[in-house]
């Protein structure tokens, strides 16, 4: 009797685990439904847009994953270079076929994998101009990758702050500046929007010829429907870039997008970080609080520009790009442009620019440093 009775306890347990790895399993896939649904193929959760890649055709295709194969690294794991056939996408040999990137996820990271979930699902999709290229994905066992485009230019962050880079002119930025907008206002477009979250200059990915490309969408998310006016989710994103009422509130729209890409603007017309790098007092000052002030007339923002550019710039370029800046980062959301009306200003402003010559405009050092 005791036998069948220790019997029975086995195979409830035995049953009990299956049904927790299904359930597992379900909640690993069912991101991919709707992508499935699309193909016709309703056991199939590949995205149809992606490669499925076997792990070891990344470590061939990175050389293992070898040290100098490794081109970045942050929270959620690191980043490879590898090759690719450009038609079958087999492994190559270094320096033939397609330069790809690889991002490695960190195998104990739960949040990193559903933001993983997250850029497949959209990336898989989505196809733009300025929108990094998701090529493919591999999940094998604990193993989480992604497989990208290799942007060569690297990240708009490098480019801005890093020492010893050497600065791009102020024709680069205003491009960049329309790229990630338009890249946006396709993101804004969809149905329903898509909310991108984590606009930053390192998100910000560079292709040979300076083309920006928004990456990492990790914490998009889609925006309200119907009636609803906002999405609630818990705050997540970059301190410094993310609109206060966000913060407050954890109320998300699109006009959170704008303010963030406000930031970015001023990132890109004064070289300086959106959070200092330095602490003064022990409180850290935000380029926003340290910029506004000088934004108060015309002739201030010649106080904010960043100096390496050495004053080669178009004065009314330059004005016109900080007016939009103040506009995207107004206090209340609903006074801020849509991102539409940002592509047709940043056209107008660079359409005003097209036939002056970057002239010299007065170098001013500020008189106060956040």
């Amino acid at each position: 009797m005791n036998l069948v009775s220790d019997l029975h306890k086995f195979l409830v347990v035995v049953d009990y685990a299956k049904a927790q790895n299904e359930r597992k399993h379900r909640s690993r896939t069912i991101i991919f439904k709707k992508v499935s649904r699309a193909s016709g193929d309703e056991n199939c959760p590949v995205p149809i847009n992606l490669k499925a890649f076997t792990f070891n055709d990344l470590k061939t295709a990175t050389k293992n994953f070898r040290p100098d194969s490794m081109v970045g690294e942050g929270g959620f794991g690191r980043v490879f270079k590898g090759w690719i056939d450009e038609t079958t996408l087999a492994p190559a040999k270094p320096g033939c076929g397609q330069v790809i990137a690889v991002k490695v996820l960190k195998s104990e990271s739960h949040q990193g994998h559903r933001e993983w979930l997250t850029e497949v699902d959209y990336l898989g999709k989505l196809r733009h101009k300025n929108l990094v290229k998701l090529i493919g994905y591999c999940e094998e066992c604990e193993n989480r990758l992604l497989v990208y485009e290799f942007m060569p230019k690297g990240c708009l962050e490098n480019h801005l702050f890093r020492k010893g880079v050497e600065p791009i002119s102020w024709s680069i930025r205003m491009r960049i500046a329309m790229d990630v907008a338009q890249g946006l206002a396709f993101l804004h477009s969809k149905e329903p929007n898509i909310i991108y979250r984590d606009l930053k200059a390192a998100n910000i990915l560079l292709d040979s010829e300076f083309t920006a490309r928004l990456s990492d969408f990790g914490l998009a998310r889609n925006g309200p429907v119907g009636d609803n006016t906002h999405v609630s989710t818990r705050v997540v994103g970059t301190s410094g870039y993310a609109a206060p009422e966000y913060v407050a509130t954890g109320h998300l729209t699109q006009k959170n997008d704008i303010y963030s890409f406000g930031v970015v603007l001023l990132e890109l017309l004064s070289g300086r970080r959106a959070i200092a790098d330095e602490r003064a007092g022990g409180v850290e000052e935000t380029l926003v609080e340290w910029v506004k002030p000088f934004l108060l007339d015309n002739r201030g923002v010649f106080r904010i520009m960043d100096t390496r550019l050495g004053g080669r710039y178009p004065k009314k370029g330059a004005q016109a790009v900080a007016a939009l800046a103040l506009k995207c980062l107004r206090n209340d959301p609903k006074n801020r442009p849509t991102m539409d009306e940002v592509v047709a200003s940043l056209e107008e402003i660079m359409n005003m620019s097209k036939n002056i010559a970057e002239t010299s405009s007065p170098v001013i050092s500020p008189k106060k440093l956040y």
